[in-house]
């Protein structure tokens, strides 16, 4: 039986573009796009996870909103439990620590990106709505 991981995703508006975080290439789904985020850890609630991968992987502070997407996606290393929320920046700029790129994206080009395949639903929610 395979590992479940419960894991939060921020989607980040600034501008009306949203931060799309690459993965390192020696990272499972390398190269791969991401929303930013990580695992939740034992006692947390997503929203607490959230911030504080946001300050670990990106050195800024974010306040969330309403949650985006709840996927659960089946992976080879395990079963992806991904929660999505709807994020603003509060402190700071974003800075690369976990990842090797980001881009700032309209809506409407996030599936111009390959993303990993547990971000695919919240991709296709958020390529509809105007920012």
């Amino acid at each position: 039986m395979k590992k479940d991981i419960y894991v939060v995703g921020a989607v980040i508006i600034e501008n009306g573009k949203i931060l799309c975080a690459q993965r390192g290439s020696l990272k499972s789904l390398p190269l791969m796009w991401e929303f930013p985020g990580g695992k939740i850890e034992h006692g947390e609630s997503p929203q607490q996870a959230l911030q504080r991968e946001i300050v670990e992987e990106m050195q800024c502070k974010v306040e969330i909103g309403e949650q985006i997407e709840h996927t659960v996606h089946e992976y080879d290393f395990g079963v992806v439990h991904l929660t999505t929320f709807y994020c603003t920046l509060l402190e700071g700029e974003p800075i690369l620590t976990e990842h090797i790129a980001f881009k700032w994206l309209a809506a409407h080009e996030l599936p111009s990106l390959d993303w990993a395949p547990a971000d695919i639903p919240a991709i296709e929610k958020l390529s509809k709505v105007t920012l």
